[in-house]
């Protein structure tokens, strides 16, 4: 009898508690295109609340996903003293840290979507949790708890299996938040202990020191998350260099931020075909200025031209890019354009040109755009000289140091193409590991100062990874992109063993190669390098389309030789320039507006933070194993 009552009892219990969950909670099908910010404020709760009670969902909400969510009796009850705060118009994160006596970090780790998307205004944010201080066991015996990491292994997996939470999993094991490694020890559980009560320490924040800065007039409605995310800073080291900001962000205010930082402004264009929308009123007059430096040539006596032109490199690419300058020249003659083409020798050397003279002699500032000089210091100067009357000036190859409102660098800069390859990693939420050759300082001294979430490997005098100094920076749950700078055969192959190295361990992991320099050509390295299907950023797109080939063809048959990347240039730029002055729109509406593709190079121009434009146009490129490179999707 008594054997029965007891099952009844029990049988009672277990009923009441599955009856009494959902009042509790309730439970919702996401929509498609729904956040967890949207879904929280629809119920009335925290994003904090709803990880809480579905910790997969801080990697992402499928449309159809069940979510459970609390009722405000279970958050009152869970959450104690907790604190919600609803963003004003135009508060930013340090503002509320400060005003509830809390950090920016704690704020962001309490809702994370802040992190990623920056605060919204009517948005509701956790304020605080669970106390800041962390405590720390000593360990006094051997008795503790170790799990050893099985392949497929989680975090989340791990702490359910064991009963604790994933923060105080991580507490005891610091290392685990990059990623687990399969085999990896974590302890579980320390011995007898001694806790002590330790303070995390306050992050050091480094000030770019190189003294070269811009300044920025803050637009309406910008944010201290969305001008961090703009320079490429975190919020911590915007404020650091100003310290205004603390009081919150106001328009108009004129903020100091690093020279040396590309804009990222996310701003996508949709590319265009120029050719489809031409406008010919008038006629338009384009000015080239190419250094063919023909007097020296003459009075160079000592050496053939044939002998000079097999010396001077220089003077190779600059006719080559002039041969397809006259190719785009004739292009724009058979659709119709209406153009008086000037063309010039700049005579330039480092030392002197002609330019001045030419602008002056040439009436070049009735011109409705100058391509050209090549060097960057006589660019400028052009620039300088028909900056009054707003004559646009393309520098065709080299990034220049001075900004003016006319201005136009129609080459990416080599920092720019670096920051396009980071960023394109961290959309995919990839871990990063730097192998940088000791020659390679200077990009080196680039990443240190910028991209502080790259982890740079250390490495021997021969180009090897000092140690297993990577394996402990490996992310399980990650892609880990090995990142490499180099011009020697031996790193690249030290490279590609260590990609191929962490692959064999389980690890997922892709070859990133920032320049694709003559040594990976070799018949030594490139079947290599092709068997890792490596990524790298490119300025040109390698595809051969029905007009890539026709041009090839073309060029062929007029100068008996196939076009290389100097001519496919010189060819993309004229022509793109004298399809901008064909629009119905002018020159820098059309900069501003509309993304182009020539047959090869991209020009997707950006307003520069000082003044003038500056081409993004950079492609992320994969090699296959059919010999070809493809853009990246």
């Amino acid at each position: 009898m008594k054997l029965v009552f007891k099952t009844v009892i029990i049988f009672l219990s277990v009923t009441n508690f599955l009856m009494a969950q959902p009042s509790n909670y309730k439970k919702h099908t996401v929509a498609k295109g729904e956040t967890i910010t949207q879904i929280a404020q629809k119920y009335k709760v925290t994003p904090y609340d709803i990880y809480r009670l579905n910790p997969d969902a801080q990697n992402g909400i499928q449309e159809n996903t069940t979510l459970l969510i609390p009722t405000s009796a279970v958050t009152k009850e869970q959450n104690g003293n907790s604190k919600t705060h609803e963003v004003q118009p135009k508060e930013t994160l340090f503002g509320i840290a400060k005003q509830y006596n809390t950090s920016v970090e704690e704020l962001e780790r309490l809702n994370p979507e802040v992190k990623k998307e920056g605060l919204k205004i009517g948005q509701t944010i956790q304020i605080n949790g669970k106390k800041e201080e962390a405590k720390q066991e000593v360990i006094s015996n051997g008795q503790a708890v170790y799990h050893e990491v099985q392949p497929k292994e989680t975090m989340y997996g791990i702490s359910k299996q064991y009963n604790i939470s994933v923060e105080e999993l991580e507490l005891l094991n610091p290392e685990a938040k990059s990623g687990l490694i399969i085999g990896q020890k974590l302890i579980i559980k320390k011995g007898k202990s001694v806790e002590t009560t330790t303070s995390t320490p306050a992050k050091k924040i480094e000030v770019p020191n190189n003294g070269k800065y811009l300044t920025y007039e803050v637009k309406p409605k910008e944010t201290l998350f969305g001008l961090a995310k703009m320079f490429r800073l975190s919020q911590d080291e915007l404020i650091a260099l100003n310290p205004e900001l603390k009081d919150g962000v106001r328009d108009g205010m004129m903020i100091k931020v690093p020279a040396n930082v590309s804009v990222n402004t996310g701003t996508v264009r949709l590319v265009k075909d120029l050719s489809k929308s031409i406008s010919v009123k008038e006629k338009k007059e384009i000015v080239l200025l190419f250094p063919f430096n023909v007097s020296n040539i003459e009075s160079d006596t000592t050496l053939s031209t044939q002998a000079r032109l097999k010396r001077d490199g220089f003077l190779n690419m600059t006719l080559d890019f002039y041969s397809g300058a006259l190719m785009a020249i004739d292009s724009a003659k058979r659709l119709g354009l209406n153009f008086n083409v000037k063309i010039f020798d700049s005579q330039e050397t480092k030392s002197s040109s002609n330019v001045l003279p030419i602008i002056r002699n040439n009436n070049v500032d009735k011109a409705h755009a100058v391509i050209g000089p090549f060097y960057p210091q006589y660019v400028e100067k052009a620039a300088e000289l028909l900056n009054p009357h707003n004559v646009p000036v393309i520098s065709p190859l080299r990034e220049t140091s001075k900004s003016y409102s006319n201005l136009y660098q129609s080459m990416p800069s080599a920092d720019f193409v670096k920051n396009v390859m980071f960023d394109y990693i961290r959309s995919k939420n990839g871990n990063m590991i730097a192998l940088i050759d000791r020659k390679k300082a200077a990009t080196k001294k680039f990443i240190e100062e910028n991209h502080k979430d790259i982890y740079i490997a250390p490495l021997g005098e021969k180009g090897g990874v000092i140690g297993d100094s990577i394996t402990p920076k490996l992310s399980k749950n990650k892609v880990n992109y090995f990142i490499l700078e180099t011009a020697a055969t031996g790193m690249i192959f030290n490279a590609v063993a260590q990609c191929s190295k962490a692959k064999s361990e389980g690890y997922k992991a892709e070859l990133v190669v920032l320049d694709i320099n003559p040594t990976f050509e070799t018949d030594e390295v490139f079947p290599r390098i092709l068997k890792q299907n490596i990524i790298f950023p490119s300025l040109a797109k390698f595809q051969d389309t029905s007009e890539s080939l026709g041009f090839a063809t073309s060029y062929k048959k007029k100068n008996n030789v196939y076009p290389n990347q100097y001519a496919i240039r010189g060819f993309d730029l004229v022509f793109d320039t004298m399809l901008r002055l064909s629009q119905e729109e002018d020159f820098e509406t059309t900069i501003q507006n509309t993304a182009s593709e020539g047959i090869e190079n991209k020009f997707d121009y950006e307003k520069k933070l000082a003044s003038g434009y500056s081409n993004k146009g950079v492609y992320i490129m994969r090699y296959d194993e059919d010999l070809t490179a493809k853009p990246v999707e």
